[in-house]
């Protein structure tokens, strides 16, 4: 199963957080999926590094590279049918980072790991 990871699903997976969902590890952990992280979710980190609102363990860069690599996740590049979506896609959520990781969802026709009920309203295939 290919599945798309939110910001704070792969964060929470790769620091050990107990906020993570039991089946959103198991998900993460089975060999047989796919593990998909979106160009959005690491400018998400890299952005709210620079404004102070998160820090790494270690520098942005050497730690995301690692954990990618590590946990043998691949990047979901951002295409045009992606953004698209967003054209006509409604504003329930405003988050953009979130907007373009449900089009991305929606565009690929799979489940995003998301602890966030709020995208829902979306008709994406969320798991948590």
């Amino acid at each position: 199963m290919r599945v798309l990871l939110d910001t704070h699903a792969f964060l929470w997976f790769i620091l050990d957080d107990p906020k993570l969902s039991t089946l959103a590890r198991g998900i993460i952990e089975e060999e047989k999926n796919d593990i998909l992280i979106s160009p959005a979710s690491y400018w998400e980190i890299a952005i709210k590094i620079r404004l102070k609102k998160y820090s790494l363990p270690q520098p942005y860069l050497q730690f995301m590279q690692s954990q990618i690599a590590v946990n043998e996740f691949k990047i979901l590049p951002l295409e045009l049918p992606h953004t698209d979506l967003l054209i006509t896609l409604p504003i329930h959520h405003k988050d953009p980072f979130d907007r373009l990781l449900v089009c991305q969802s929606l565009a690929e026709g799979i489940p995003l790991v998301s602890a966030d009920a709020g995208l829902d309203c979306y008709g994406i295939n969320r798991l948590w």
